[in-house]
């Protein structure tokens, strides 16, 4: 079991959440595997608010050039 906070993000038209490849190997799972996910909205989180503000601050500053990459 893994526990962590990620944001909604826009995923063609749609939303989703992501996970990394290191947390997926940390789960034993990989690309077309099905995973039971429990989830609860982070607000009013203490512990999870740094986690938040620290990846809008990175969002901003690095967004656009995420997307850039993306796109090539």
């Amino acid at each position: 079991m893994i526990e962590i906070a990620q944001k909604i993000i826009q995923v063609g038209s749609s939303d989703g959440v992501t996970l990394s490849k290191k947390d997926l190997a940390r789960l034993g799972a990989k690309r077309g595997d099905t995973l039971y996910l429990k989830v609860e909205l982070a607000q009013g989180h203490d512990k999870h608010q740094k986690l938040l503000d620290e990846y809008d601050a990175f969002v901003s500053q690095y967004g656009q050039t995420l997307k850039n990459l993306a796109s090539k």
